[in-house]
């Protein structure tokens, strides 16, 4: 399963001191499928990746350290289905 998570950040400087946590921990799920990065304001960032079950996927949220600092000021997590996949499977 594939996910999409979507978050923005409080304003707040503690960000930039966790930033580096934040990156280290999702590298250190060594995920088959990763991809993120913040967006080019800093307001915030996008990960995508796959895992087993919607319920991991909450967990691994969770355990990032811009949700375990309260530095979000909103979060979405989603199941995504990737048009290419959708492509594949209907052929």
């Amino acid at each position: 399963m594939r996910f999409a998570y979507f978050y923005i950040m409080r304003a707040s400087a503690r960000v930039r001191d966790l930033a580096p946590a934040h990156a280290e921990y999702w590298r250190s799920l060594r995920l088959q499928t990763y991809e993120g990065g913040p967006f080019e304001d800093r307001t915030g960032g996008l990960i995508v990746f796959d895992t087993e079950s919607g319920e991991v996927a909450e967990q691994h949220v969770a355990k990032d350290p811009f949700v375990e600092e309260d530095l979000l000021s909103s979060r979405s997590l989603k199941e995504w289905i990737p048009e290419a996949a959708t492509k594949e499977a209907a052929a």
